[in-house]
């Protein structure tokens, strides 16, 4: 029997790829979409969102073929940029992954409390502390090697896939073409309006690229494919399929109820857009698949930050510690640290009422760091290549994720900026331990200021109630 690893071919690497980039945030995304934009705009934002997502794989696949020696994106900061910017991109990362754990655990309480009124929203008391016990429960399996199960995983899979694919097609059964296009452009005259356009194509950019968050992880699933000239095509035909499926969830609620009533949906939305055409079945199935789904994304979002601390630690970008491993291989300072800062976040959310945005909101603000460093690292590598075709790829992709950063609330950046005063603190030790003469060079000592600045601008903003959660 051959000892040798299967190679993935087209089909089966642009399935992998679609299965594991679908999280959450699906579920919860027409009654999101729906409070941010009319159809046509929706329509709008996803055709400009798909475009700086697609720079963003191409990229990557790109770097993979040029730089097969680096493995994650911060190491393409840290390549490109040198070790400040390495820490920068992969201390964005970091953040994204324990606040996604944030959202994770706010929707997981907020559908437990569609069956136990207790829970509310998902953010009192007792959602928290639940979602606390949850949370340390995941440490300690993580902290004792348990990183994954296939049985798991492929349960998570259908739980994800089966419910979707199911409302994809009833809803297509109950959709009226004259509900869709009533008030299309979402304006007070019924008509195009540009402005009223770019105002909403802005509100439901965090949204949509919420849903997102992961996909760099799967086009870096490329060391799985047969050869490296299918590795571009599964890339664009895996998010194609994810826009089709991401599109088809948020756009044909417009078409079975009025935008208005689709805002106004019980969250998760995806199981009450179609309740009074099928039954009070749905939602409950829809509730129970999300249940489990976030569960298996919690378990898998547990491993990815301290995964990144222990890169960034063996790059010498982090304190020794982060890089420090237990007896069944876990780094469970790592853990540790993540976990009690997670903790810590969850008790914030007792003083916001949309628990759920504000920590996917932060969440994804704190990625656009790290795909902005991938974008730049694919100009700077292609120009110097003189490859003009992937110099546009990375010079597109920058410009997007520049405005998304500006697009889908600043504040949101800013706030970010706050625990990055943290992590430098860890980064200046990390370097002095190494003994590193010159810790930042000039142009990283003016990344250092305008880092610096940026959290002192959210401090100011945050506690003058001129950011308000």
């Amino acid at each position: 029997m051959s000892t040798k690893h299967r190679k993935l071919g087209l089909i089966a690497l642009t399935a992998l790829i679609i299965s594991s980039s679908i999280g959450s945030g699906i579920f919860a995304i027409p009654t999101d979409m729906a409070a941010a934009a009319a159809p046509g705009s929706a329509l709008v934002a996803w055709l400009i969102a798909g475009i700086g997502v697609l720079m963003l794989c191409l990229s990557i696949v790109n770097i993979i073929n040029k730089k097969p020696e680096l493995s994650g994106i911060v190491n393409y900061a840290e390549d490109g940029f040198g070790p400040f910017s390495g820490f920068i991109s992969g201390w964005g990362y970091w953040l994204s992954a324990w606040l996604g754990n944030v959202a994770f655990a706010t929707m997981m309480m907020k559908t437990l409390g569609r069956f136990i009124p207790a829970f509310g929203d998902g953010n009192n008391l007792l959602s928290i502390l639940v979602a606390s016990f949850v949370l340390w429960f995941l440490f300690y399996l993580v902290n004792r090697g348990v990183e994954s199960a296939a049985v798991l995983n492929t349960i998570i899979t259908l739980c994800k896939l089966l419910p979707l694919a199911l409302y994809i097609i009833l809803a297509l059964l109950f959709f009226d073409w004259s509900t869709f296009v009533q008030n299309f452009w979402g304006t007070q005259s019924g008509g195009f309006e540009w402005t009223s356009l770019m105002t909403q194509v802005q509100n439901s950019m965090m949204v949509i690229m919420w849903v997102f968050v992961g996909i760099e992880g799967a086009a870096m699933m490329s060391d799985r494919a047969q050869s490296k000239s299918i590795v571009g095509k599964s890339t664009v035909l895996g998010l194609i399929g994810l826009l089709v499926i991401y599109i088809a969830a948020s756009i044909l609620p417009y078409g079975i109820m009025s935008q208005e009533q689709v805002a106004q949906l019980h969250s998760p939305a995806m199981g009450y857009v179609l309740a009074k055409n099928v039954g009070d079945w749905f939602p409950i199935l829809v509730n129970l698949a999300l249940i489990i789904s976030i569960f298996g994304s919690w378990l898998s979002w547990t491993m990815l930050p301290a995964e990144t601390t222990l890169v960034m630690a063996k790059r010498q970008l982090l304190p020794e510690k982060f890089g420090q491993l237990n007896a069944k291989g876990a780094p469970t300072f790592s853990l540790v640290f993540m976990t009690i800062l997670t903790n810590a976040f969850m008790f914030t959310l007792l003083f916001t009422d949309q628990a759920y945005k504000f920590a996917y909101s932060l969440c994804t603000a704190a990625i656009f760091v790290s795909w902005l460093y991938v974008t730049l690292y694919q100009t700077k590598l292609s120009f110097k290549a003189k490859e003009v075709r992937q110099s546009l790829i990375g010079l597109v992709g920058s410009i997007f994720y520049l405005w998304a950063i500006w697009a889908s609330g600043i504040d949101y950046f800013l706030l970010c900026l706050i625990v990055y005063l943290l992590g430098i603190v860890l980064y200046i030790r990390a370097r002095r331990a190494k003994k590193v003469q010159k810790i930042f060079a000039r142009g990283e000592l003016i990344l250092l200021i305008l880092v610096v600045a940026g959290a002192l601008v959210a401090l100011y903003r945050l506690f003058s109630g001129q950011i308000s959660v």
